[in-house]
């Protein structure tokens, strides 16, 4: 199977600079990416195994990568 990445610069292309700048100076946003980047990777490793996962389990990752994306996107456009 063919894992789809979805670190930040990869879905916010657009924002990139803003991105690293932000990392830089804004200590809320560097924690919420950190959050991010590694929701994103539980995401992608429950992907990648041959285990069964439960649904719900699966879901509450991928949502909480979302809420955190939302949320770093806002910060991204204001």
């Amino acid at each position: 199977m063919s894992i789809e990445h979805h670190d930040l610069v990869h879905e916010f292309p657009e924002h990139r600079e803003k991105i690293h700048s932000l990392k830089i100076s804004n200590a809320h946003f560097a924690k919420l990416f950190d959050e991010y980047h590694l929701a994103t990777k539980g995401v992608e490793h429950l992907e990648g195994i041959d285990v069964p996962v439960s649904d719900v389990d699966f879901e509450n990752h991928k949502k909480k990568r979302a809420l955190l994306k939302d949320q770093l996107y806002s910060m991204l456009v204001s």
